[in-house]
């Protein structure tokens, strides 16, 4: 029989929304910011839906208070965000930007005038161009220049940071992004110089535990956001399950089996051959440093049986498998079950934080000053049960961040898709709270699904 569902979610479970610096601020190239390799890659013709540019975005940079009184309205009391590098460094190293701390010192202010909790990224994929043209993550010269960075933001904001994440999505800008997959920088590189960029990424990991551990003070926290792989058995019986959990384990080696791991795991290296990364000697003691939590991007996941002996079968979606606007993301509420539940017991991770969760559609549209998402709703309610079972059945997860409090610029498919709880205008920047907003607010306010 399974787990009754706990009637509320737990008493100091964290309820937050999240965002990322260059989808969200505009300002591109105000105030001493440099061009990151997504402002390269938008003016590239073709690479972004429609030709939009981060530019303008959602102008949160002259916004920021404006949206968290929004945010305070809503019962939201922790806020995922990023701070942009080439803001604060605009080559990338040397040199910092007295104007974009001062701009960050701002925006924290507003948050405690607000009784926000921010939870910080130190990297959400935007790159400095200039540490591009150096080599960009197939060098050694970013890890370099990003513990440097580290260093900055730790010193300079640690006073009232409290809550540290060093990485966004590892493979997202780096085997997306390196691999031919259109993401910036937009390169397709051979797998041996792919899997050399992972490498670097885990290295500015270890780097940003370090920076936290050396300057936070006793209180920081920090941990990683990971998009691994999220398996989920296509019955919940004995052998489907180690079915999946044997395929999480070897499609997850290469960033948590490493991180947790303390190396390579021999498999993985069979598997790259010729094309394994090239490690330096003392790397896998800052990639190993234990940390406070693991935070999970988790969206949809794959279905996964046992097949012949045993071994795992992937079971692709069919064509009319439903799905958001968003062609990737297949409705997969047990994603949210399953995700949580195997990285605790794979790696004995006893601090989980769902760092995104959320969905994308293009058709959100304001009428009479009202936007009705009820398919958002829906998605939002069927993933939180899942979730809720999860912790029923003992999962860690401490927290949940829905992405994204905004519609923003959402990468490749610029302004069109929309995954925000508020509705943006952009031409007017205009902000309408959703359907979906209202609901949440009630989540959070009862502590329960209604």
């Amino acid at each position: 029989m399974p787990s009754p569902l706990p009637d509320r979610f737990p008493r100091n479970f964290v309820w937050g929304t999240a965002t990322a610096a260059a989808q969200i601020e505009g300002a591109a190239f105000a105030d001493g910011k440099s061009e990151s390799v997504w402002d390269r890659l938008a003016r590239r013709p073709g690479a972004i839906l429609q030709g939009d540019t981060l530019d303008q975005a959602c102008d949160h940079y002259h916004r920021f208070d404006a949206d968290f009184a929004l945010m305070r309205s809503l019962g939201l009391r922790h806020y995922r965000l990023s701070l942009a590098w080439p803001r604060l460094l605009p080559a990338g190293d040397r040199t910092v930007n007295q104007r974009g701390i001062d701009f960050y010192h701002r925006l924290f202010d507003s948050m405690q005038n607000h009784g926000i909790t921010p939870w910080v990224t130190l990297f959400h994929w935007d790159l400095p161009q200039a540490l591009e043209d150096r080599g960009g993550w197939r060098s050694r010269c970013v890890p370099e220049a990003f513990a440097h960075y580290a260093d900055v933001a730790v010193k300079a904001f640690g006073d009232r940071v409290k809550h540290w994440i060093t990485l966004n999505e590892i493979r997202c800008f780096t085997i997306h992004g390196y691999g031919g997959l259109g993401k910036a920088p937009g390169a397709n590189e051979a797998p041996g110089v792919v899997n050399q960029t992972i490498h670097h990424a885990l290295v500015c990991h270890g780097h940003a535990v370090r920076a936290v551990r050396e300057h936070g003070g006793r209180s920081a926290k920090v941990g990683l956001t990971d998009n691994c792989e999220t398996v989920i058995p296509l019955t919940e019986t004995p052998d489907d399950i180690a079915a999946a959990r044997a395929y999480f384990i070897e499609a997850n080696q290469s960033i948590l089996g490493a991180i947790h791991g303390g190396r390579y795991a021999p498999a993985y290296l069979r598997r790259c051959g010729a094309d394994r990364p090239k490690v330096t000697r003392g790397d896998f003691a800052l990639i190993s440093q234990p940390t406070d939590f693991l935070g999970l991007n988790i969206y949809t996941g794959l279905f996964v049986r046992a097949g012949k002996r045993g071994r795992p079968e992937h079971l692709p979606p069919s064509p009319s498998y439903p799905h958001t606007d968003s062609p990737w993301l297949g409705l997969a509420p047990r994603a949210l079950y399953w995700g949580p539940r195997l990285a605790a017991e794979v790696y004995g991770v006893k601090n989980l934080y769902i760092t995104e969760n959320g969905c994308g559609y293009d058709d959100d549209r304001v009428v009479n000053g009202e936007c009705h998402d009820l398919h958002r709703v829906e998605f939002l309610r069927s993933y939180l049960k899942e979730l809720q079972r999860a912790i029923g059945d003992g999962a860690p997860v401490r927290g949940y961040f829905l992405w994204s409090f905004i519609d923003n610029f959402e990468w490749n498919d610029g302004t069109t898709r929309r995954f925000g709880i508020v509705h943006n205008d952009f031409k007017t920047q205009r902000r309408t709270p959703k359907l979906s907003a209202a609901w949440y607010a009630r989540v959070i306010a009862g502590h329960r699904l209604c």
